[in-house]
């Protein structure tokens, strides 16, 4: 047990010769060395060239003659070719001018009550998507935009009794009738007023 202990209180003294003496000052960091590399600021990004489209004079809406909007047959239903069926097409009502800021289209069933449906569109846009047409009298009010204001009655049937059948009336913002007529059109065509506002 002596040898042991002998041995391990002379190993213990040998390491000891072994091991570094200690630096008692205060650690100094070695400065990194100065970059050769400059850093590089990237160039301002400017917007890419771009040329304004070229100004395209847009036509004056109360010089349009409402006539030459109908000339195009692509731009509605085409006719029926069923001989002796007169109400498979579009029916243009005519056009007409005024000076009212505001106009009120009544309209019902021209016979008798059978059904009759039809969709109501303002210079291309849906306004009444289904109105049932009745003996009593019904419509809207709209405000009128300079120049020409198109007025679309489409066919959504024919009810009973063919064709869809109904009379209309068009009013100024005084209440005076600026037209009145009635439209005879078959499922899917449309019957179109003009309403020029000067």
């Amino acid at each position: 047990m002596k040898k042991i202990f002998f041995l391990m209180v002379m190993s213990s003294i040998s390491l000891q010769g072994f091991a570094q003496e200690i630096n008692k000052s205060k650690f100094k960091a070695v400065p990194p060395k100065e970059s050769k590399i400059k850093k590089e600021i990237p160039p301002a990004e400017s917007a890419p060239k771009v040329n304004p489209p070229a100004v395209v004079a847009k036509p004056n809406p109360i010089e349009i003659n409402p006539e030459e909007l109908f000339s195009d047959s692509a731009l509605y239903k085409k006719e029926s070719n069923s001989e002796g069926v007169f109400y498979r097409r579009n029916q243009y009502l005519g056009s007409f001018a005024t000076k009212s800021f505001t106009s009120t289209i009544r309209y019902r069933d021209a016979a008798f009550v059978d059904g009759d449906k039809i969709k109501v569109y303002l210079n291309d846009k849906v306004i009444e998507p289904e109105v049932d047409l009745d003996s009593e009298f019904g419509g809207f009010k709209i405000n009128l935009v300079p120049g020409t204001n198109k007025i679309d009655f489409e066919a959504l049937n024919e009810g009973f009794a063919a064709p869809n059948t109904a009379e209309f009336q068009v009013y100024d913002d005084q209440g005076a009738v600026i037209f009145g007529s009635q439209w005879n059109v078959g499922t899917g065509y449309k019957a179109t007023i003009i309403l020029v506002k000067e």
